[in-house]
């Protein structure tokens, strides 16, 4: 049988993780010692009650069925008090919030219920390499909005063309950022409001990051910011906040027609969450608060072994206030890719090259806070011996 690829597969570039993960096999069966600063996956357990709620649940013969595909409105209604919690932002659980199967999977489906064929999606750069590709999924066209180091990583919205405003249907953002660890403004959220309100254009907000800051400052929602709620929605994941990314929970809340939207999409596509998932993570979002800043704390003194001996050794660091990843300078005699061979090969050190984020991200190198504070020291050790 001759088996032919779609169009849109063919076109796709390899996903970014998935080549690192073979380069990575590739040292590894040579015997090398793996120090892996490359996905974004916390090393931090998952908190014990969750585990016994998710226990307890699994055994109750009422949650062995098809869930609700847009979500528990228990589940929906605990999304909603965290965010009144945590950013007294008030969400109508019924009509503003879904439950979905990770924010990966909202995200990679909200253009499906927006974007015709031909329609500009604006996709920051370097970003989240998700947004391009259910771009391109649903046969719209990304035009990238460069994330630029002088600009704080930020997107010039006002440098955009207008036609292309025109054009433009959507507009992805994620701050606090993924790659590059920026946290963005109320000033630059409110920018965003009028920009998405004069061009008729849906922000969708990925706010995977929110809970994962350092010395108490603390970032704020989208959805804080007046206007916010017309013009666009947000995402948000139990993965990064509870360390449940094997779980595959998470939820978008905001503009209640684009919620339908998505909503429609899921009910064609998927079943929903398991229902004993959706208990565990309403126990997660009604725990105390200090669960989730134990693991800030850790990730700080992990923060603060690798940005001071990366800087040690030579390399410029972009401050780290937010975020699990350390976003540097490449030196010049190396490109993104050719340093990050050179520090699995020589060093056995995973780190993510900062072009697999957009052409953007070329001249930089993403590493991960996912791995015990004594392995980063060690990592800061070999770089310095192999030299770069």
């Amino acid at each position: 049988m001759n088996v032919e690829w779609s169009d849109r597969i063919k076109n796709l570039p390899p996903y970014l993780f998935a080549a690192i993960d073979a380069a990575k096999q590739a040292v590894q069966a040579k015997g090398m010692d793996i120090i892996d600063l490359g996905v974004g996956d916390p090393d931090l357990p998952t908190p014990g009650l969750i585990i016994e709620r998710l226990s307890s649940a699994a055994r109750d013969s009422k949650n062995h069925q098809y869930p609700s595909y847009i979500g528990m409105l228990s589940f929906r209604e605990a999304v909603a008090k965290w965010y009144k919690r945590r950013f007294s932002v008030s969400i109508d659980p019924r009509r503003e919030s879904l439950t979905l199967i990770g924010s990966k999977e909202g995200i990679g489906h909200v253009p499906l219920a927006f974007i015709n064929p031909g329609d500009l999606v604006l996709v920051p750069d370097p970003g989240y390499p998700v947004y391009s590709v259910a771009t391109t999924f649903a046969g719209g066209v990304v035009y990238t909005m460069p994330l630029k180091r002088p600009n704080g990583f930020f997107p010039d919205l006002e440098a955009i063309p207008a036609d292309v405003c025109t054009r433009a249907k959507l507009m992805f953002l994620n701050y606090p950022n993924n790659p590059t660890t920026a946290v963005a403004t109320r000033e630059f959220f409110a920018r965003v409001v009028e920009f998405a309100s004069r061009h008729n254009i849906i922000v969708c907000h990925d706010n995977a990051y929110s809970e994962i800051y350092f010395d108490d400052r603390r970032p704020i929602s989208f959805m804080e910011v007046d206007g916010a709620r017309e013009v666009g929605v947000e995402f948000h994941s139990l993965s990064k906040t509870f360390n449940m990314t094997g779980w595959r929970i998470g939820s978008v809340v905001g503009n209640e027609s684009v919620i339908a939207g998505l909503g429609k999409v899921k009910t064609n596509i998927d079943s929903g969450v398991f229902q004993a998932v959706q208990e565990a993570g309403i126990t997660a979002l009604e725990a105390d608060d200090q669960i989730v800043a134990d693991a800030r704390a850790i990730y700080q003194e992990r923060r603060n072994v690798l940005v001071p001996g990366l800087k040690s050794i030579g390399i410029d660091v972009y401050p780290t206030d937010a975020t699990f990843y350390v976003w540097m300078d490449v030196p010049s005699s190396f490109t993104s890719a050719s340093l990050a061979s050179h520090l699995i090969e020589k060093a056995g050190i995973v780190a993510t090259p900062g072009n697999g984020f957009g052409n953007a991200g070329e001249g930089y190198l993403r590493m991960t806070l996912c791995a015990p504070k004594e392995r980063l020291a060690e990592a800061v050790d070999r770089i310095k011996t192999i030299g770069i």
